[in-house]
């Protein structure tokens, strides 16, 4: 072919020519290589997620969301769950050519972990037969933007209550409890669902009018998800929930009633401690 030769023939007897700091040989790799991943068929959208619009309750630790979640997990089409407590589930990467191996896939640890958490979501759905899957884990407050980098199309409920409630609450269940320390351990968490609220779409719902009024907040929930209310929702002893016990939920005698019980009153302006204050009235709250 008139004297000329292949890139690899001239990398193969010239290794030391370089151009721009790379030899030959290592510039004819590093075109394959851009060759052959062009010819790469795109990953298909339905290659993505199993579950590509779950809804996620973000709030706060007692904070009713053990009663909301029952009173979800009474409607036909909807399945909430106890708390999954997804993030916490890991993927590890044991060895240096696992690591490899799942880079050319185009697989990085986060995004495994997002598959493995959908595959979950995933398989409790199919399971129950429903076509809406709620998790209304608390620590998902403190992961929300994984969980909107996860799943962009996701649903959010944002549970309120007022902060104090939840601090007295925590220490009816716990008298041993130091207040200081249960204030900052709410503070941290309102925190986190203050900043989700501000930064995501999502439904606002406060427990004091889901038990003052549930079938009007019950309704809006519905419409939100966009499945009809139903008043089996209000009735959830007649369904099965689960086990009420610790860590994977509320395991009070009010929960274990079947019944929707009155939220306590409102705690007076006084008795919110400084740490809370501004938070409290971000929420809508007396302060």
């Amino acid at each position: 072919m008139g004297g000329q030769r292949s890139a690899r023939e001239v990398g193969r007897e010239a290794p030391a020519m370089v151009r721009g700091g790379l030899t030959v040989r290592r510039v004819a790799r590093g075109v394959r290589r851009r060759v052959r991943r062009l010819a790469e068929p795109p990953v298909p959208q339905s290659a993505g997620r199993l579950v590509p619009e779950p809804v996620f309750v973000l709030s706060s630790v007692r904070s009713g969301s053990t009663l909301l979640r029952v009173l979800l997990n009474s409607h036909p089409q909807i399945r909430a769950p106890h708390e999954m407590h997804l993030r916490t589930l890991t993927v590890d990467l044991t060895r240096p050519y696992t690591q490899k191996a799942m880079t050319e896939l185009g697989l990085d640890q986060r995004e495994l972990e997002y598959l493995l958490w959908d595959r979950i979501l995933h398989r409790e759905l199919v399971r129950s037969g429903k076509q809406v899957i709620v998790d209304k884990t608390p620590g998902n407050a403190g992961v929300w933007e994984r969980l909107h980098e996860g799943w962009p199309k996701a649903r959010y409920l944002f549970l309120l209550r007022h902060p104090v409630s939840m601090v007295n609450s925590l220490i009816t269940n716990r008298p041993d409890r130091d207040r200081g320390a249960t204030v900052r351990e709410v503070r941290g968490y309102v925190e986190a669902v203050q900043a989700a609220r501000t930064a995501l779409p999502g439904l606002t719902v406060r427990y004091e009018d889901l038990t003052e009024r549930p079938v009007d907040v019950t309704r809006e929930i519905c419409t939100y998800l966009g499945v009809e209310w139903t008043p089996k929702m209000l009735d959830y002893q007649l369904e099965n929930h689960g086990p009420f016990v610790p860590y994977i939920g509320d395991w009070s005698d009010n929960i274990k009633s079947g019944k929707i019980q009155k939220a306590r009153p409102l705690p007076a302006p006084e008795e919110v401690p400084a740490p809370l204050k501004e938070l409290t009235r971000a929420w809508g709250y007396p302060c």
